[in-house]
């Protein structure tokens, strides 16, 4: 009944940094295209940022037991992870070179569950509003059939950052 599963990931340092010293697009362009490593996060839990344009970002993962919480199904931090990855990634995206990003709150609604029978979802994340110092982005979750599981909000704070 034991089951595992292994995983690599790249230098985390590298992408870091790279932080600020182009725009924010440029940057997830990067990553998407395997100039950047992704982050250790995408490979602990197998997310993937399959697209990034200016103020949209989008992630995908195939669900699987080892997301699942004790009752059965997809733990809900998996599903705030999506939904943050893609808000915030959507922000970074609209981000001139030299400022940076963090998330301030993340506000979560879970409307469907998911488990190993979902197949595969995707997160999508926009921009709704930004600011000098803070912007706002939004986050839905779909499944395989377009039927949305979950939705975000998130307050980002922007700030100037050093280059390495």
């Amino acid at each position: 009944m034991t089951r595992s599963r292994t995983f690599e990931w790249k230098d985390p340092s590298v992408s870091a940094a790279a932080v600020g010293q182009r725009s924010g697009l440029d940057f997830l362009q990067d990553i998407v295209a395997g100039r950047l490593p992704a982050p250790p996060i995408a490979a602990t839990l197998g997310i993937t940022l399959q697209q990034v344009e200016f103020g949209r970002a989008v992630f995908t993962m195939e669900p699987g037991e080892e997301h699942y919480n004790p009752i059965g199904s997809v733990h809900g931090g998996v599903y705030a992870t999506l939904l943050d990855s893609a808000a915030g990634c959507a922000v970074q995206s609209v981000l001139p070179a030299g400022t940076g990003y963090t998330s301030l709150d993340l506000n979560l609604k879970f409307l469907r569950p998911m488990s190993v029978d979902t197949g595969k979802v995707r997160a999508v994340g926009g921009v709704l509003n930004q600011g000098r110092r803070t912007a706002l982005a939004q986050a839905e979750l779909f499944d395989a059939q377009d039927r949305l599981l979950a939705h975000a909000t998130s307050s980002c704070m922007l700030f100037p950052v050093q280059s390495r």
